[in-house]
């Protein structure tokens, strides 16, 4: 998929629409992978310093097929703005580039930064933190999901770039 797209220029266009429509995330995210660009129909996880189905995620299929070609998709992870523990590191960033996702975007940390750099896959956190996360089997998925005060809904459309993140109820583009 070609990515033709400014959120400014979305902002312009939707800014006067519902909020449950067009929502955007605050600006507190940092870049953290090599795809500055980005956008996909979101995925959700909601989990607290355990990993574990951010794993599961990345490691499955990371798109859908259209009749545009492949669509990436963006998984959006609810770590409740935790800064204690990394919920992806540059081995699960890998399996995200390797298994076909445009982006993660995760209320909380990475680590490894060095290794997601180079990644052909949008990564955006609150910050790195070398401490990993405990493995407890704990959290959710596919469910509504709070991001810096923001709802994310699986199925929206979450927009990246330079000058921000936007979601949307719909496909903008």
């Amino acid at each position: 998929m070609t990515l033709s797209f400014a959120t400014c220029d979305l902002c312009d266009t939707h800014k006067n629409a519902a909020p449950e429509q067009f929502r955007v995330l605050p600006p507190v995210f940092k870049d953290f992978g090599a795809q500055r660009v980005f956008c996909g129909p979101v995925v959700t996880v909601k989990c607290f310093e355990d990993n574990t189905l951010v794993k599961a995620a990345v490691d499955s299929c990371g798109f859908e097929e259209s009749p545009e070609g492949r669509i990436g998709k963006v998984l959006v992870v609810d770590g409740a703005g935790s800064l204690r523990r990394a919920l992806l590191g540059g081995n699960l960033g890998a399996a995200a580039a390797r298994n076909g996702w445009a982006g993660v975007v995760i209320d909380g940390c990475v680590r490894d930064v060095a290794e997601l750099a180079p990644l052909h896959v949008g990564i955006r956190a609150l910050a790195s933190m070398p401490m990993p996360t405990e493995k407890k089997n704990q959290g959710l998925k596919d469910l509504p999901v709070q991001i810096q005060g923001v709802w994310v809904n699986p199925g929206e459309w979450l927009y990246a770039d330079a000058d921000g993140m936007v979601i949307s109820t719909n496909r903008l583009v």
